[in-house]
């Protein structure tokens, strides 16, 4: 299979584009530095990195379009996304609307850029959105993020719902803790430590898991499910008191 991932120069965002190439798939990843983060990186011939900004429309439409005219598209992992820790009133509107435009209006924009692609794939089409704890549950100093990636689950169901005759099935992921990027701006040591205190298993995930996921939901076998959340968190969800 052939698809995209935004936000796939570091991160989960990587590991999943490296778990898929593994297994045959062919990834384009687009992410605003066009290629790994880290520069001692060796990923799988199979990873395409593409540099662009997914806020901006007209140059994902282009993309798009060129991808999918030459190779057509079978799959899209709305992965990017960005956060930003700061007490909410002390937020501006122009910060809220950063991380909803990122987090919500683009990968939006990027499913209704492939949905002509993904409708004709053999099988079905598949989109898959990374959602986030954030979905399921509140924390404190990054309530846009909390906002968007709520917005993100709700998006999923509708598009799932809407575009179920259309050929595509449309699921989410929901990560617990990994080392990331993302992670490391809110991650502090008193945090850590409440994090590690809010799962059975107390230990961060390997972003890896992430891909092995994707990786099942793009396979004959996930061809069924559709507009489902799927927590990979350590048992963070399951946790009481």
């Amino acid at each position: 299979m052939i698809g995209i991932i935004t936000g796939a120069s570091s991160g989960i965002g990587v590991a999943i584009a490296e778990v898929l190439a593994q297994k045959g798939h062919t990834i384009y990843a687009i992410s605003r530095t066009g290629k790994p983060k880290d520069p001692q990186a060796v990923l799988h011939e199979n990873i395409i990195h593409l540099k662009g900004d997914i806020c901006d429309t007209l140059a994902m439409e282009k993309m798009v379009r060129d991808i999918g005219e030459k190779d057509g598209i079978n799959f899209l992992i709305n992965n990017a996304g960005i956060t930003i820790k700061k007490k909410a009133e002390d937020l501006t509107d122009e910060e809220f609307a950063r991380v909803h435009k990122v987090n919500v209006f683009a990968p939006f924009r990027m499913a209704c850029l492939c949905f002509p692609y993904l409708k004709q794939t053999e099988g079905k089409g598949r989109i898959i959105n990374i959602s986030s704890m954030a979905s399921h549950l509140g924390f404190e100093l990054v309530v846009p993020y909390c906002s968007s990636k709520g917005a993100i689950l709700a998006q999923t169901r509708g598009l799932a719902v809407e575009w179920a005759q259309d050929n595509i099935t449309v699921n989410s992921i929901a990560p617990g803790w990994f080392p990331s990027e993302l992670s490391k701006q809110v991650l502090d040591e008193k945090r850590k430590a409440q994090i590690l205190g809010r799962m059975p298993l107390h230990a961060f995930g390997n972003p890896k898991d992430i891909g092995g996921l994707a990786s099942f939901l793009l396979s004959p076998e996930a061809a069924y499910i559709t507009g489902c959340d799927y927590p990979v968190d350590g048992g963070a969800l399951a946790f009481g008191f």
